[in-house]
């Protein structure tokens, strides 16, 4: 049985915001899928990096690119109620593409954030996290501060990674606002030897209108994963496609991959070590 400290993803704090095209989620519904969110990094700095494109087959025709290049994150040796803390930050970039239209690229909203994780026992571990998404004035940023809570709970045990994901965000009102919103986030993958395979899927849905005329949007998508441990890196690549959606004007098809590097990680302690 291999140690869970290749599966440093569950450092994913937040994830990349969606485009300016799409005014829903400042979270990218979806991108936790695969990561184990609920559990405690050991003590150590991390490197994530998050490429995702997407072809929604609306009319015009939508391409969405989004990258984020290095997210740190930060596990330190600070412990409160015996969960651990974390912190971490990221500038995402994101690319919008639409038929016989405009362009639009930029960094998006920084975010800054903090977590708590603890190990729950019997194969189990959970926190939340809360982080504030700073202006940004681009094409693909949201020139106003909004807020976002996360709760997370994982099982991890025999080589399983079963993990749900509970996001909430704030938006802003006005015409150049955006709604409140709900995301969850799913995962049941299992790893053979250094080999990971699975299923993902998501939701996601505004809780506001900024102004009056505005057409909440509402998905659920589903897909598979398959992922590889290189032993310091560990990949993942997910395939999704959403069943359903309401008001994005068509169903979006989309790749991912999860790169993860532990650029400065202590070996876990044996009383704190997970098996899969």
């Amino acid at each position: 049985m291999k140690n869970i400290r290749t599966l440093v993803t569950s450092a994913l704090l937040l994830a990349l915001p969606v485009s300016a095209a799409e005014a829903g989620s400042e979270l990218m519904p979806g991108i936790s899928t695969g990561i184990p969110m609920g559990f405690p990094l050991p003590e150590g700095l991390y490197s994530i990096t998050i490429p995702t494109y997407g072809s929604r087959d609306s009319n015009p025709h939508q391409d969405v690119t989004a990258l984020a290049p290095l997210w740190l994150i930060w596990s330190t040796p600070v412990t409160i109620a015996g969960g651990r803390l974390l912190l971490d930050t990221v500038m995402p970039y994101v690319n919008v593409d639409v038929d016989g239209g405009p362009q639009f690229s930029g960094f998006a909203n920084t975010i800054l954030d903090a977590q708590l994780k603890w190990d729950l026992g019997g194969g189990f571990y959970g926190g939340f996290q809360a982080g504030i998404y700073l202006p940004m004035n681009t094409d693909v940023g949201r020139d106003y501060t909004s807020f976002q809570g996360l709760a997370a709970l994982s099982y991890l045990k025999d080589g399983w990674n079963l993990s749900s994901t509970f996001v909430y965000g704030t938006g802003s009102d006005g015409v150049d606002g955006g709604p409140s919103w709900f995301n969850v986030d799913l995962t049941a993958t299992h790893k053979f030897g250094k080999f990971e395979i699975g299923a993902v899927a998501f939701g996601s849905t505004d809780l506001t209108a900024p102004y009056s005329g505005y057409a909440r949007q509402r998905q659920f998508a589903a897909g598979g994963l398959v992922g590889y441990d290189f032993g310091l890196v560990n990949v993942q690549l997910k395939l999704t496609t959403d069943l359903w959606q309401e008001n994005y004007g068509g169903n979006d098809t989309r790749v991912w991959a999860n790169i993860i590097i532990p650029l400065s990680a202590l070996p876990p302690l044996s009383g704190t070590a997970v098996q899969r």
